[in-house]
């Protein structure tokens, strides 16, 4: 009998799971995981889980190397929880802090504890710039500052971001009209960065937007549209 025969999964087919620190019980991460994750990490004694907002498997560290062996795997008593048990290389959080839970809440508002272990920005920027640049501007809307430019785009809500896409689209129609190359490319960096800002506030990592780039590849662009009327 399986592990995962014996789990009860949602309607969706996951569970959450929890990882603490072999070492120090710390816990890191709470992730989620459908039978297909939890076979493959008793398998490969490495933990997989499965991203509700990519759609699709994952294996800790896969991008940054920073990995998760496992060491213990406990269920809880309605079997709908799982508690890891592991050695973390690394990292854990995408931040580059070694616990996701490096916030604290008191009387006083929230504050961050620790320093980040590594540059998550480079390490992720080597793979996919797009999606480390979105992991950035998901970290300053949560952790937001006077200074920041990304903080004061979604403190000013959904229509100051829409109209900042409409500025730099606009900007870059232009830049192309210009026959510059260079302004073209320029003008087409700042209109994927406020892009990404949008895909941030609906927490749409690049993955979707590639996964549906995926879909049509192959596809007539006019059967594309049409069936989308069907």
């Amino acid at each position: 009998m399986s592990l995962s025969s014996q789990l009860k999964f949602d309607a969706q087919g996951m569970l959450p799971a929890i990882a603490r620190d072999a070492a120090t019980g710390e816990v890191l991460m709470l992730a989620y995981m459908n039978a297909e994750a939890v076979d493959l990490t008793v398998a490969t004694g490495k933990v997989h889980y499965y991203s509700r907002s990519r759609r699709k498997l994952w294996m800790k560290g896969e991008t940054s190397g920073h990995i998760q062996q496992v060491r213990e795997i406990r269920f809880d008593c309605d079997a709908d929880c799982l508690l890891l048990t592991v050695e973390q290389t690394g990292a854990a959080c995408h931040t580059g802090h070694h616990s996701c839970f490096y916030r604290i809440w008191d009387e006083s508002g929230a504050h961050t504890i620790g320093e980040k272990q590594v540059d998550a920005a480079a390490i992720y920027g080597r793979q996919d710039i797009l999606d480390a640049v979105y992991h950035v501007i998901q970290e300053r809307r949560q952790n937001p500052t006077e200074k920041s430019y990304v903080a004061s785009l979604f403190a000013k809500g959904l229509d100051k971001i829409l109209g900042k896409i409409g500025e730099e689209a606009t900007e870059t129609a232009v830049a192309g009209k210009g026959g510059n190359p260079e302004e073209v490319v320029y003008e087409t960096a700042d209109l994927f960065f406020h892009t990404l800002i949008l895909l941030g506030y609906y927490d749409l990592p690049p993955e979707r937007i590639y996964a549906e780039l995926r879909r049509r590849f192959g596809i007539s662009g006019i059967e594309e549209k049409e069936s989308r009327t069907k």
